[in-house]
């Protein structure tokens, strides 16, 4: 079995060597489809940044009546916390959101005039409340409904609620995650079957270059093993070189681009590969690898029926 396998390794390198041209065309164009395939990774990571960082400026306010007490403020905080739909919430005291008001109003002479004639802070303390998805704003907002509901009539904790004034931006925000979600899991399906037909039809060129050697080996008797393995680990070395080059020519493509996209989309797609440089080669090279595979295989199949 070992002098076997030495065997097929042997072949598979010299078959690779020997039809260097059509070795050459095949790796050029397996480095095409993972090339395509690795743009359209990063250009989702672009999307997935740019939507995160839109959902975390989304989120439910509570504006409390200014005489809530203390302790009501604090319980619907810590129960708005606790709800496993809740990512985070950051609470306002009602002396911070007067300074915040203050500055926003630094130049209106005529509200800060009126703000002084009141000699009392007007504004009650807030809560701002995001979600782990947008989604799950609806159920958030149906729980800050019911806390609504159940106060005492004559003593009111909470004020106001803006939830249906941020609901169409939410709803909106929403669908645009979903369908980018969708949108890219097509489009990486659609590449990876055009890069194996692509493939397969390349190593097929391949192989009918070698197809009288491949009717002699039938005839003295090998093995169909024997005749797929070179050409399987020809398959495999095509994709191993077209990864490897795909990402050596990332590599001067995101230095360049870098820091646009970081102005842009506040990600550097540079510092992005070289922090996931791991988890990217081994898709970069896997999908290589596995469609050089399986093309080679698909490929020499029909040289060997009977």
């Amino acid at each position: 079995m070992l002098t076997g396998l030495r065997r097929i390794v042997r072949a598979g390198f010299v078959g690779f060597w020997r039809n260097a041209y059509v070795s050459l065309a095949s790796v050029f164009v397996m480095t095409v489809a993972l090339f395509v395939i690795g743009m359209t990774m990063f250009v989702d990571q672009l999307l997935t940044t740019s939507l995160n960082t839109i959902q975390s400026k989304v989120d439910i306010n509570v504006y409390f009546v200014p005489d809530a007490s203390i302790d009501e403020i604090d319980r619907i905080r810590d129960s708005v916390a606790a709800l496993p739909d809740v990512a985070a919430v950051t609470y306002t005291s009602r002396e911070d959101a007067l300074e915040e008001y203050r500055a926003r109003n630094q130049d209106n002479e005529i509200a800060l005039q009126a703000l002084e004639e009141l000699n009392e802070n007007p504004l009650g303390a807030t809560i701002a409340i995001q979600a782990k998805e947008t989604s799950q704003y609806e159920r958030v907002a149906q729980y800050l409904d019911e806390q609504k509901a159940q106060e005492e009539v004559g003593a009111p904790v909470i004020d106001v609620i803006n939830f249906n004034r941020n609901k169409d931006s939410i709803d909106t925000l929403t669908a645009i995650i979903n369908a980018v979600e969708r949108s890219s899991f097509v489009v990486l399906v659609v590449l990876l079957i055009a890069a194996t037909l692509i493939t397969f039809n390349t190593i097929r060129l391949a192989i009918y270059t070698s197809r009288e050697e491949i009717a002699i080996m039938r005839l003295v008797g090998a093995s169909n093993m024997f005749i797929r393995g070179p050409f399987m680990l020809q398959g495999i070395m095509y994709g191993f070189l077209a990864g490897l080059l795909t990402l050596a020519l990332f590599y001067p493509i995101l230095i360049w681009i870098g820091p646009e996209t970081a102005a842009f989309f506040e990600v550097n797609l540079f510092d992005y590969y070289l922090e996931n440089f791991r988890m990217i080669f081994g898709v970069i090279v896997g999908i290589g690898v596995v469609l050089g595979l399986i093309s080679s295989t698909l490929a020499i199949a029909r040289y060997l029926r009977t």
